[in-house]
């Protein structure tokens, strides 16, 4: 098996080599690259030359010259891919919906048997259905869960509404809850007053800061000033009582009253 290492740091090159060759003597190490603009290179050399791909490739993240990502932009990558980084494992849950493994440095032994084995067992498929890829790489997706990541959600902070035939500009801060009635989308303020919006209930969850709004059923978003009573309903359920008035139940649905309980004491 032929790897390339993507690595800025010289002592973890050592380390990642020394641990793949302790676990697969017969591996061999084509180089490592500390930089984008290295690894672009290598990679088009390598290709102009008809050498074959890297059979594996280990890719640090955060590299001096900028987020191995961009490398994805400049070249086709047709290696597996695994990317090594610093961060910790919470940040890195979203790389876990994509096919991709990763490593967190400094590198473990049996993080990297796991890594080698994952590879091999692909292998082992590819030989027995060669239509299935071997290269468990969304490239798009994992790229866009880290910008995820690293960039901040900007949440809504007001909504355009018609009142008559004025416009107006309502800041989230006075809205108290969204509802869905006759399949239409409405919020209420605290000053009571009705307004329609828009969007859909799935689209306001998604664009609200989930620490001011909760969705607790399909059809009513609250905020927590917005509750004013909380008492047990049928079917394990919670039934509300809000600031300004809804006229009709306002009920949390079975599965969501633990989150909205610890939610509701934050």
């Amino acid at each position: 098996m032929n790897v390339l290492i993507v690595e800025d740091e010289e002592l973890a090159v050592r380390k990642l080599t020394k641990l793949l060759h302790e676990i697969e003597p017969s591996l061999v190490v084509l180089g490592s690259m500390a930089s984008i603009d290295e690894t672009v290179l290598w990679l088009q050399t390598n290709r102009a030359s008809s050498q074959p791909e890297p059979d594996l490739i280990f890719m640090d993240i955060e590299l001096a010259d900028g987020q191995s990502f961009e490398i994805f932009e400049r070249v086709d990558v047709f290696s597996t891919v695994v990317f090594t980084t610093s961060y910790d494992e919470y940040a890195l849950q979203a790389f876990k919906v994509s096919s991709i493994d990763y490593l967190l440095k400094p590198v473990q032994r049996e993080d990297l048997q796991r890594s080698l084995k994952k590879f091999h067992d692909l292998t082992t498929r590819h030989q027995a259905e060669p239509s299935a890829s071997t290269l468990p790489v969304n490239l798009e997706n994992v790229l866009r869960a880290w910008q995820n990541q690293q960039q901040p959600k900007t949440y809504r902070k007001r909504f355009l509404v018609r009142q008559g035939q004025r416009l107006l500009s309502v800041e989230v801060s006075e809205i108290a809850y969204f509802f869905t009635d006759e399949r239409f989308s409405f919020f209420r303020s605290y000053s009571g007053q009705k307004f329609l919006v828009d969007y859909t209930l799935d689209e306001l969850a998604d664009a609200l800061d989930p620490e001011l709004f909760f969705r607790v059923s399909r059809s009513l978003i609250v905020t927590h000033q917005a509750v004013e009573q909380m008492q047990p309903y049928f079917g394990n359920r919670l039934a509300l009582t809000l600031r300004p008035p809804l006229d009709k139940e306002a009920l949390v649905s079975r599965e969501k009253v633990s989150d909205f309980k610890k939610w509701m004491g934050k």
